[in-house]
């Protein structure tokens, strides 16, 4: 790899980590290419990424963005799982993990904040960000329900003790 090659691998990656939401680093020693392949699709369906890359230039990527804290995990065969959504990577990366023992997370940053590998678990537990969206829509439309159905009930009541005062006077 030339100084250019390097240079746009180091650009690209410092893009990468100053957009993303968060970053997660994971070992994958041992993994066959049909798996990379896997977890790179699962990720992609979710709107995240997986790359590989040396740990040199990945290091350098780091400089003046919030992925600083995670040099110390950029050693060996690693990879970097980057997602807007700071749940979509982490989830899918957990989840593979659990299907797969030679990937194994080492950890990541969200925002400026390091976490370890069991952040990384409890931060791929929590609900995304469409899972949220739709609980609070539904918390929205709820009171709307209940209004609706308190304003029905006192017709409902009426017309049932007309008909019942209608069917006493037919039966007399």
């Amino acid at each position: 790899m030339d100084r250019a090659q390097k240079a746009e691998v180091i650009g690209g990656l410092n893009t990468e980590f100053s957009k993303a939401g968060v970053v997660v680093v994971a070992r994958y020693q041992g993994m066959t290419v049909a798996d990379m392949m896997k977890l790179r699709s699962q990720m992609r369906a979710v709107g995240a990424s997986f790359k590989v890359s040396k740990n040199r230039l990945a290091r350098r990527a780091t400089e003046g963005t919030m992925a600083k804290p995670i040099e110390g995990l950029l050693k060996g065969p690693t990879g970097i799982a980057f997602s807007d959504d700071p749940i979509a990577a982490p989830k899918v990366a957990v989840d593979y993990a659990k299907t797969n023992a030679k990937f194994v997370i080492l950890g990541g940053v969200v925002g400026t904040t390091f976490i370890d590998a069991d952040g990384v678990k409890a931060l791929a537990s929590l609900p995304s960000l469409n899972e949220l969206r739709a609980t609070i829509a539904g918390m929205l439309l709820q009171p709307a329900t209940k209004i609706a159905r308190i304003l029905q009930a006192p017709g409902g009541q009426i017309a049932r003790v007309i008909s019942a005062h209608a069917k006493k006077s037919e039966a007399a």
